[in-house]
């Protein structure tokens, strides 16, 4: 396999009830990418689910041996990825056609390291709720700082910059520290403000 531009990283624990949908999601995008599946201890049948990839050279599972906890794995997969992009996606999301395309396109207009998108949010049962998040199509760091507008299963980033700034506290604020250094540093955010994304509550 050539080295793919995007590569997808997503941790799961015991996500066999909605692991396919975001598989299918991933695989839906038409830009050159590899997916790697990190479990973190999975007791039920999310291995089993994911066997029907296993014969993909763009599909990589990966099995922590201890617990290491969502952002620990999300830097695991970031270490071992070999796209110039990341994107992350939790294993009960899922993601429209064109997203990656969308935000690839976005990031070469304006020139910023990372890129996030709107999201529409999903009952735990996969029926949409009606709410809409929307993001600014650019954020910088002030903006940032009075609440994460960016969501992990969102983003794409350079992946040099993920190994930058790699997650470093699993509580739900891992991936915002890591937002803020990013902006910080790389000057703005760019959002498309469309919900690429489809977000489980859960």
């Amino acid at each position: 396999m050539n080295k793919p531009l995007v590569s997808v990283i997503m941790p799961v624990y015991n996500g066999e009830k909605y692991i396919r949908k975001a598989v299918e999601s991933v695989y839906e995008q038409e830009v050159s990418l590899e997916l790697l599946v990190i479990d973190d201890g999975s007791t039920d049948h999310t291995e089993e689910v994911l066997s029907a990839y296993e014969g993909r050279e763009d599909f990589r599972y990966i099995k922590n041996q201890q617990n290491m906890g969502a952002a620990g794995s999300r830097n695991r997969g970031v270490g071992l990825a070999q796209g110039t992009y990341i994107a992350f996606l939790d294993a009960d999301d899922w993601w429209e056609e064109g997203k990656l395309a969308a935000q690839l396109a976005a990031l070469e207009m304006t020139g910023d390291v990372i890129c996030s998108t709107g999201r529409d949010l999903m009952n735990p049962d996969g029926t949409f709720t009606g709410k809409y998040i929307p993001v600014k199509s650019r954020l910088d760091y002030h903006e940032l700082l009075k609440h994460n507008s960016i969501n992990c299963s969102s983003v794409l980033i350079l992946r040099e910059v993920a190994l930058e700034f790699p997650m470093e506290h699993d509580d739900s604020h891992e991936d915002y520290i890591t937002w803020l250094k990013v902006v910080r540093k790389y000057g703005h955010a760019t959002g498309i403000n469309r919900p690429y994304l489809k977000y489980r509550l859960s």
